[in-house]
């Protein structure tokens, strides 16, 4: 039986589909689910409230690993590279607090490896990396149809345009880290 080694990980890093594909890629990942995280509206928030942006919830991937095989440092490093952490609430053509570069920690561990991550990566970045570190106080999984979005939807132009250059970014920055 094989001896693995089961965390969790929730980070946002603009558009969840976006970033539910690049963690699909990624050896150690079992699961990842798309969903909401961060905001102060009570209830489960839907899309169409998400996309107000009056819910004060990011859209966020809840990434399961087994970390005998990749470890958190790994995972943040590949998070902190797939996207621009130096955009506040942007991320390309998606604007708004719902798609703000976060960090949501499950433990102290992950708050002080964030934030080591963070320090080591801001020297290769040109601007501030604005990354917002917090607790991870609930999370809300998204609606059904946004689960496996890039692989159900390859062929739909936001995937075209923006999902398919970052994951080819990810394999030339990351191939080692690839299932």
């Amino acid at each position: 039986m094989e001896n693995k080694k089961i965390e969790l990980m929730t980070v946002g890093g603009g558009c969840f589909w976006c970033t539910e594909a690049v963690f699909q890629a990624v050896k150690g990942v079992e699961k990842v689910v798309s969903g909401y995280s961060g905001g102060k509206a009570p209830g489960k928030p839907t899309y169409r409230e998400i996309c107000s942006g009056l819910t004060g919830h990011a859209e966020v991937v809840q990434v399961t690993f087994d970390a005998n095989s990749i470890t958190y440092k790994d995972l943040l490093t590949v998070f902190m590279t797939s996207h621009d952490p130096t955009t506040l609430n942007r991320q390309g053509g998606d604007v708004g607090t719902q798609y703000r570069s976060v960090i949501y920690y499950h433990n102290d561990t992950q708050k002080e490896m964030a934030e080591t991550v963070i320090e080591n990566l801001s020297k290769y970045f040109d601007n501030s990396i604005v990354t917002e570190i917090s607790p991870l106080k609930i999370f809300y999984e998204a609606e059904d149809y946004h689960q496996d979005y890039y692989e159900n939807n390859k062929s739909q132009g936001y995937c075209s345009f923006v999902i398919t250059p970052k994951l080819t970014k990810l394999r030339q920055m990351h191939a080692d880290k690839l299932k």
